[in-house]
């Protein structure tokens, strides 16, 4: 991590949440490396640098492909009365067609500083775009990969990099589509690709890396078993991370394919458990969702992305009564801001519901906080890393407040994530740390001008390309 990142070892926070709950007169002590190694309640400063305003965990985000940043908006020009998911992912064929690794690791540094800004600190990138445009092979075949790292390394972000194997079309192995050339590997290219990424990331604090099936349709019974015992031999916790059940196309594809449907799938032939995270998971029946939240895997929630692509609403309520866990994601983009997910998850319920206060305790409480430490858990879980709480033998991922914030002023404990979430508009965020160094000072990236001057570049060249 640069050196523009100024480390901290005693920080001291009159509020802070904490596992148990908010506690007052908080010190916090972090070692070189970046651990928590004591968290004190009840203290006094003792010559700690004193935080400016609440401290919370920050918070991770499970889920998203970094290059979609630079096509926001790019796919909101109507193309018929159908217009869908599938239409969606036309414009993103077009538009990924088009990008070098240079451009790819600027798009990932601007949105990573954005990431930062807003109050993540750590991101899981669902990678996908491997090849060069014709499909062939960089002469590094985990070039596009490396290039992640580089940009999570530049803007100071905690990464699980979930390398993603996509070899079919559709369920039971139809031949890829030519506008999914870049994406597609066979199980020795991605071997390869993902032991080179491995021998970078291992013994790094920062980095985790994970296996990311694309999703039932694009990969085969025996392929996704034969990867997650290749995967498993190098690091038996990595994260599995997979697309399923985000469309009612997909489901009735399943169905036909296998007579079940996809989180069913999933359920009955592979043991899932807390190192799992099935993105969206939007279109369960009751027996999936009870089955599902029993298993301990993590559902990887996307509101803003669902919304944008019309996907549906998770149902979050029974799930959430069921024992279910789950975090949020930014997915494609669309938001960077993880108040606003939190905010449009519990919205989509009320909406779907027509009450209010859906999301939360069962003995009653507070919603932006039952939101919160839900994403925390769950996000730190699907990551594969230890964060998400401020606690000793965590990373040090700090979020501080900002108590300038007009919505904020007067509140107090949950009151100030009620706000944060539901009246905010995402402007809360003053300081964030990593791994005990502060990535973000007074709601600026230290690096923002540079990594947004290069940022621009890529878009004047893809404009150009």
């Amino acid at each position: 991590m640069t050196s523009a990142f100024p480390r901290l070892s005693r920080i001291f926070a009159h509020t802070a949440l904490l596992p148990e709950g908010w506690a007052d007169d908080v010190l916090i002590q972090v070692d070189e490396a970046g651990w928590i190694r004591r968290v004190t309640p009840g203290a006094k400063a003792e010559g700690a640098q004193r935080v400016a305003g609440p401290l919370l965990p920050g918070m991770p985000n499970l889920h998203g492909h970094a290059f979609q940043r630079a096509m926001a908006g790019l796919a909101e020009q109507a193309a018929s009365r159908d217009d869908s998911f599938w239409t969606w992912r036309n414009v993103m064929y077009g538009f990924v067609g088009r990008l070098g690794p240079e451009e790819a690791e600027a798009i990932a540094a601007q949105l990573y500083v954005e990431m930062l800004e807003a109050g993540y600190t750590a991101c899981a990138e669902f990678h996908y775009l491997h090849h060069a445009p014709d499909g062939s092979p960089y002469q590094d075949s985990s070039e596009m990969g490396q290039r992640h790292l580089k940009a999570a390394s530049t803007a100071g972000i905690g990464l699980t990099l979930l390398p993603v194997l996509y070899a079919h079309s559709g369920f039971g192995g139809r031949e890829p589509d030519p506008k999914q050339r870049r994406f597609i590997n066979n199980l020795s290219l991605f071997r390869n690709i993902y032991e080179s990424l491995h021998k970078v990331a291992t013994h790094k604090n920062e980095l985790q890396l994970g296996l990311a099936p694309h999703s039932l349709r694009a990969v085969t019974p025996e392929l996704l078993q034969e990867a997650i015992t290749g995967v498993r031999a190098l690091d038996k916790d990595a994260p599995i991370h997979v697309h399923v059940a985000e469309q009612i196309g997909e489901v009735t594809d399943s169905l036909r394919w296998s007579g079940s449907r996809p989180v069913r799938w999933l359920l009955d032939n592979h043991a899932l458990d807390e190192r799992w995270c099935l993105i969206h998971a939007t279109h369960m029946d009751r027996r999936e969702l009870e089955d599902l939240a029993a298993s301990g895997a993590i559902a990887g929630l996307c509101p803003t992305t669902e919304a944008n692509l019309g996907d549906g609403l998770f149902p979050a309520v029974d799930y959430v009564r069921a024992g279910g866990r789950w975090g949020i994601g930014s997915d494609s983009h669309v938001t960077v801001d993880p108040w606003t997910e939190l905010r449009l998850l519990e919205y989509g319920q009320r909406l779907l519901y027509r009450r209010r206060n859906l999301l939360r305790p069962s003995e009653g409480g507070s919603v932006g906080r039952f939101l919160y430490q839900g994403a925390l858990s769950g996000g730190a879980e699907a990551c594969g890393r230890p964060i998400g709480a401020l606690a000793e033998g965590k990373r040090a991922d700090l979020v501080v407040l900002d108590p300038e914030c007009p919505v904020l002023w007067g509140k107090e404990k949950d009151q100030l994530l009620d706000a944060a979430v539901f009246a905010s508009g995402g402007k809360v965020v003053r300081d964030v740390a990593v791994g005990g160094r502060w990535v973000v000072q007074e709601s600026r990236h230290p690096l923002r001008d540079e990594v947004a001057a290069r940022f621009r570049g890529a878009i004047e060249h893809l404009k150009g390309a």
